[in-house]
């Protein structure tokens, strides 16, 4: 199958123009009130200002988005060049996550034409009622290697037993600190997983044992926070959700130095040798807003460095 120019569609932050004019807004009110000025005029314009971010706010959770990254790899094989892995994480199939939303990301996904899936936690919030339909839907990803995936906090709130054996009878392969060698192409590298952070379950010694020192290693682990201990565990790329990019974002990624932030909330980030992807997820928690983080299907080819 013919596959199209890798390219990046789409940019995450093109709403945060209308906090900005928000602010601006209310700058102007600020100075209207201190020379006496009607300050009728600047309150319309801040309302309304305040209205269309609101707006926007509900709508973003059905923007879906496909973010298309490559990611150079010293140790990934020479026959694993151009390896296409779809990212999916952070469901939330709940009240605030609705069956056609999920079942449009999993169509989406099915398109990239994927040799691997990735699933990184948090499909079920609120009631185990919504664990069964979610991995009914999820089943359907289809890649070319198969669909691998790892538990989230919420899972574990929820129920992780059960949504362990419901995505096991889907076809999905759960990685709850465990490792293997994956193989494809006559070439291998070890595909690992750890249970979630949060909830104190994670083992990463125990999803790296039986990895050889000099082996490519990717590892999907919910909570990003992983980042530190996996870069001196020897990992090459990591692949996490759980910040939903922020899910509602007012501030630029970067300091007013231009450094990035401290917390990486979402894209690509390093730690010494070790890279790391936070995808932006597919739901929400709290309130169904999404504000300049739009729901994420992630592409990442894989490149030999």
């Amino acid at each position: 199958m013919a596959r199209a120019p890798f390219t990046k569609q789409s940019n995450p932050t093109k709403t945060l123009s209308m906090a900005n004019s928000v602010w601006r807004e209310r700058a102007t009110l600020a100075r209207g009130h201190r020379s006496g000025v009607s300050s009728a005029t600047p309150l319309r314009a801040l309302a309304a200002g305040i209205s269309q971010i609101a707006r926007t706010a509900l709508a973003e959770p059905y923007m879906l988005t496909v973010e298309r990254r490559e990611i150079f790899l010293r140790r990934l094989p020479r026959e694993l060049d151009r390896f296409r892995i779809v990212q999916l994480s952070d469901v939330h199939h709940g009240p605030f996550t609705a069956g056609d939303q999920i079942h449009r990301a999993v169509e989406v996904a099915n398109s990239l034409d994927p040799d691997l899936i990735a699933l990184t936690g948090d499909y079920v919030s609120h009631e185990r009622a919504y664990a069964a339909p979610c991995a009914e839907m999820l089943g359907r990803l289809r890649a070319r290697h198969g669909v691998y995936a790892v538990l989230g906090n919420h899972d574990h709130w929820v129920d992780a037993a059960l949504i362990t054996d419901l995505f096991t009878f889907a076809g999905i392969r759960m990685l709850v600190n465990e490792g293997m060698r994956f193989e494809a192409r006559g070439a291998s590298f070890w595909l690992a997983g750890v249970d979630d952070t949060m909830v104190g379950m994670e083992d990463l010694s125990l999803a790296l044992a039986g990895s050889s020192a000099d082996e490519m290693k990717l590892l999907l682990a919910h909570n990003p926070v992983i980042l530190r201990r996996a870069a001196r565990a020897g990992v090459d790329l990591v692949l996490s959700g759980h910040t939903h990019g922020g899910q509602v974002t007012l501030r630029s990624e970067r300091e007013p130095s231009g450094r990035p932030r401290r917390r990486l909330l979402r894209g690509l980030g390093r730690q010494g040798a070790t890279q790391i992807y936070v995808t932006r997820g597919l739901g929400t928690v709290v309130l169904p807003i999404r504000y300049g983080s739009p729901p994420e299907v992630s592409l990442l080819e894989l490149r030999r460095q």
